[in-house]
């Protein structure tokens, strides 16, 4: 009796299990043969606009299914052969035949034979417990016929039970999550989880980069265990994330409708899967079921030679601030992606002088291996005639958007090495900072290139005894932002002299304010209170800066408000100027200083009533739902009236981050003695100097010297033409994004947004003793040129849209100040011009042989120009100094 209850446990447990693994996955009856209706679409069109207008096309067939082998030990190991028959291809949306690439022409025509053969070859997938354990084909199958019939393969991969797994199929390795409901099953895939060898690559600041979606799910219904029906649907988005307007959209579905279940052939009898194949065709081979790369080549691309002579006369320096040059430096930078650097050295070495700088930019700037050897073997640091086309490299590399360890290793190699030119020299290690930032910030900060650099950075600026060398490696580490620097840089800020220290806490203040510690915090409040030593106003008031912009205490502000009466006249009315701005811009510290204001001790007429020319004011240039731009203008005075230090900035901010898109600093010191005044406490043993200093999209570049020193102060003045000298001017690659897609389908896709900006910064400040007036001028001349193409390639279809965005804008900051009276007229002015904006949309479908469907749109709008408001103060200022120059038509000088 106990033996019969054994062997019963054991029937049922036996005939359980077998239960439970035959519902884990799809089972198809023996002798049966299954028909199904099969589609394939893509379409491709703007992110929110309809499917209905899109692009794009459609691949159908009829598909057999048919079980060859069921395992004789596990009804769940079965052995399914899927073949595709009467392939159409047509568009996904109805179009006028005068519209419809596929008109007159047969799937054989469109496919071609040999392909069409191939795709209609059976393909057999062995299933256990509803995964591909292996995908059988035949070896040398053309790749996208392949990966069409590896998409449909993947359709069978199914588990008949709630939960979430790591799944093989032709997007590559992904997290999958299967939600169970009777009859229906939800497949969702990560599509950000998988692994897969697609190029991808974005661009370095957040600001400036694309912003992506993707969404992956697979709907089945079941019948008697089997397919009745799938619907499966990928969806793409990518946006530019400072105009969200430009972008475009992916959208793939697949669906398979069981038409019919007909009596098929039997079961092949074997033990294994092996012998099962050996029987139907030896020629079949296991081969991945991730999806193979397959790329269609050009085959009427013109050569990298070519091209730049069809695009040469836009790259010509005097149209370098308008879009045309920067949509040519982007397409000029996808040709040379794709070049070897023979090449492109043939090119660098047969261009004249004048376009040269231009070559430069773009080869820097496509940031392959073969460009960056080609543009090292070019350049040689030894040879001092060739500093323009060094220093826009280097440039270049400073606003590389995705360095690499190579690229850093290579500039430290050169700063090691021979340099003829000092100022090379030091754009050299103001340019490595940047790159190890960038590195960092991408987690690259343990990289051996990155380590030797900071070490060397750091090591040298100990060992500096110049204050030249001092200063060139404090600006090294204001774009690297290294928080171990930071010791040595409070040192510097309090301990050190004139322009060192100043320039040392330039660096600290772009720190972001979790790193500034306690420490940092209490030598801030002793260099601005002047504790140990006399400081320099340009110093104290970037002290107060910092305190104000990283949480200050209650103490702290008020400390800073009641030193406001007691300090130099000029630097009271900046110091005013800032706290009034702070609480009129709502900034952070604005809540702690109304706290201190409810004290009569800190806020009373006499602090608030001080005069002077000195002023700081924060505005908005622009207000949108993607990024919002804003403004900030100071501008320091010496007791004298001579301009100590202005200072423009242009921020763009989104939801979670923040890019410094501008700072243009004008600095002088030691001039009194052009007008015979005194110097103020703690400037009286200055060198006379003049420079100006400027940042770029968070780069900050060498500082350009108008004169140094008394005599070179004078041969200036007396030899000055009253042209401004130039900070900046070259192309810039803005965004740079890239990322190839494996559709579920089988085709590949791609979305790749390039964004270029054409920049030409430029500043003097000019005197004029006989009028007794001052005046300094920055000039702003830019053109940005955005260009997107997502694309979907079917080796014998392409489909996608290309869209373009361009626009200039000319932005002048100008500061006049009269001496000739007491208290002095200043006047600052902030115009921008008038600014064309275009936009164009191109969507397409074509075909090898040339015939293509192109639907296009696109707006042409001006953005009217505009004089940015100030303080009232400064509008009162402008009508007196506008008022008085009546008839003051000299020139400068």
């Amino acid at each position: 009796m106990i033996l019969l209850t054994v062997l019963f446990l054991c029937i049922i447990s036996t005939y359980s299990a077998s239960v439970k693994g035959h519902t884990t996955g799809p089972s198809l009856n023996n002798d049966k043969l299954y028909k199904f209706a099969y589609s394939a679409e893509v379409y491709v069109d703007r992110v929110k606009a309809p499917l209905q207008r899109s692009a794009g096309y459609r691949i159908s067939s009829g598909v057999d299914v048919n079980l060859l082998w069921r395992n004789p030990d596990n009804d769940d190991d079965q052995l399914v052969k899927i073949t595709m028959k009467d392939v159409q291809v047509e568009n996904v949306n109805e179009r006028p035949a005068a519209k419809n690439i596929f008109k007159g022409k047969s799937t054989e025509k469109i496919i071609g034979k040999e392909y069409l053969e191939a795709l209609q070859r059976p393909v057999l997938i062995e299933l256990v417990r509803g995964k591909v354990k292996t995908f059988y084909s035949y070896q040398n199958e053309p790749g996208f016929t392949q990966n069409i019939k590896r998409g449909l393969a993947s359709l069978f991969q199914l588990q008949l039970h709630s939960g979430s797994s790591r799944e093989v199929d032709i997007s590559g390795k992904c997290s999958t999550t299967y939600h169970v409901r009777q009859d229906q099953v939800t497949k969702i895939k990560d599509l950000d989880s998988c692994e897969t060898e697609k190029k991808r690559f974005t661009s370095h600041s957040r600001i400036l980069d694309v912003s992506t979606k993707a969404t992956s799910a697979t709907v089945y219904v079941l019948e008697d265990s089997f397919i009745k029906s799938i619907k499966a649907e990928e969806n793409f988005a990518f946006v530019v994330n400072y105009r969200r307007k430009t972008g475009a959209k992916i959208v793939s579905k697949q669906r398979l409708e069981l038409k019919s279940v007909q009596a098929g052939m039997g079961l092949i009898a074997a033990k294994q899967v092996a012998g099962v194949i050996k029987t139907l065709d030896p020629k079949y081979v296991a081969v991945p079921l991730e999806a193979e790369p397959v790329k269609s080549e050009c085959k009427k691309c013109p050569s990298l030679s070519e091209h730049w002579q069809s695009i040469r006369e836009q790259m010509h320096p005097d149209k370098l601030s308008k879009p045309e040059a920067a949509k040519s430096f982007l397409s000029f930078i996808q040709n040379i992606r794709k070049a070897t650097k023979e090449e492109i050295l043939k090119i660098i070495k047969s261009e004249k002088k004048e376009f040269l700088p231009q070559v430069v930019d773009a080869v820097t700037s496509a940031q392959t291996p073969e460009s960056l050897e080609a543009i090292l073997e070019f350049l040689d640091f030894k040879d001092a005639s060739t500093f323009i086309l060094q220093e826009r490299f280097l440039y270049a590399c400073g606003f590389a958007s995705r360095p690499s360890e190579t690229l850093l290793k290579s500039l430290t190699e050169k700063f090691k090495g021979d340099v003829a030119s000092q100022e090379i020299r030091e754009t050299l290690v103001i340019v490595m900072g940047a790159l190890i930032r960038k590195l960092c910030d991408r987690e690259g900060c343990k990289l051996p290139a990155v380590v030797e650099a900071k070490r060397l950075i750091l090591n040298r600026l100990e060992k500096a005894k110049k204050d030249d060398n001092v200063q060139m490696y404090l600006l090294a580490l204001k774009n690297a932002l290294l928080p171990e620097a930071i010791p040595v840089l409070l040192k510097y800020a309090e301990s050190g002299e004139g322009p060192i220290s100043s320039l040392a806490a330039t660096v600290l203040q772009r720190y972001d304010p979790s790193f500034l510690t306690k420490e940092v915090k209490e030598t801030m409040n002793r260099i601005y209170h002047q504790t140990r030593k006399v400081h320099e106003k340009t110093v104290r008031t970037t002290a107060a800066a910092i305190i104000l912009n990283s949480n200050p205490s209650y103490m702290e502000v008020k400390n800073i408000l009641l030193s406001i009466g007691e300090l130099p006249m000029e630097m009271n009315k900046y110091m005013l100027s800032m706290i009034q701005d702070i609480l009129r811009f709502e900034m952070p510290a604005s809540k702690t200083v109304r706290q201190v204001l409810k004290d009569m001790r800190a806020h009373n007429y006499d602090r608030f009533s001080k005069m002077g020319s000195s002023s700081a004011y924060t505005g908005y240039i622009t207000r949108g739902p993607d990024v919002s731009s804003i403004y900030s203008l100071d501008i320091l005075y010496s007791g004298s009236g001579i301009l100590r230090r202005s200072n423009m900035n242009i921020r763009v901010f989104d939801r979670s981050t923040e890019l410094h898109a501008i700072q243009v600093v004008l600095e002088a010191q030691g001039l009194e003695s052009i007008i015979a005044a005194t110097p103020d406490e703690g400037e009286e043993n200055l060198d006379s100097f003049a420079g100006m200093s400027a940042i770029l999209f968070d780069f900050q570049l060498r500082p350009v010297t108008f004169f140094q020193g008394y005599g070179d102060l004078m041969s200036k003045m007396l030899s000055a033409t009253g042209d401004p000298m130039n900070v900046v001017k070259g192309l810039v690659l803005l965004t740079d994004f890239l990322q190839e897609i494996q559709l579920q389908s089988g085709p590949t896709a791609s979305a790749e947004f390039l964004g270029g900006l054409a920049i030409d910064i430029s500043g003097g400040m000019e005197f004029s003793l006989w009028y007794r007036e001052s005046k300094t001028n920055v000039k702003n001349r830019v053109a940005i040129f955005i260009a997107g193409n997502t694309e979907v390639d079917s080796f014998f279809v392409k489909t996608g849209m290309e869209t373009t965005l361009e626009t200039e804008t000319a932005l002048d900051f100008i500061s006049t100040v009269q001496f000739s009276q007491y208290p002095f007229l200043v006047c600052m002015q902030m115009d921008r011009v008038d600014s064309p904006f275009r936009t164009h949309t191109s969507k397409y479908e074509s075909l090898p042989s040339g015939r293509r469907y192109t639907a296009s749109s696109g707006k042409a709008a001006t953005l009217a120009g505009n004089e940015y408001p100030l303080h009232q103060e400064n509008s009162n200022m402008c009508k007196k100094v506008f008022g008085a120059k009546s008839d003051s038509a000299g020139s400068w000088f």
